[in-house]
């Protein structure tokens, strides 16, 4: 599965709503957790198996939980037994299309 998901905390601190060192803590749990991942502007994107996935969006989210007293989590994820890498595969389709327009 690839799921997609944004993590941030729902109260700040600072006087401009500045997100981004709650939010690295997030990226990083992603990032030790070895699975195939990016992080853009506002998602971050992880594949594998459902429960190992899940795992690290929880433990992703427990890491702004010990930064924030509530915290806000949006997850989309594309389930398709059978198929891997395809975080890379759907890129690939893709430009394929727009370089034949």
């Amino acid at each position: 599965m690839i799921a997609a998901f944004s993590v941030a905390p729902a109260v700040t601190d600072t006087p401009n709503a500045e997100m981004s060192q709650a939010v690295a803590r997030a990226v990083k749990v992603v990032r030790e957790s070895g699975l195939p991942n990016e992080t853009t502007a506002m998602f971050t994107t992880v594949e594998g198996e459902w429960d190992e996935v899940m795992d690290v969006i929880k433990r992703a989210t427990q890491a702004v939980e010990e930064v924030s007293p509530r915290v806000s989590l949006v997850i989309k994820a594309d389930i398709r037994r059978g198929f891997t890498d395809m975080l890379h595969q759907k890129m690939e389709s893709l430009n394929k299309h727009l370089e034949e327009n």
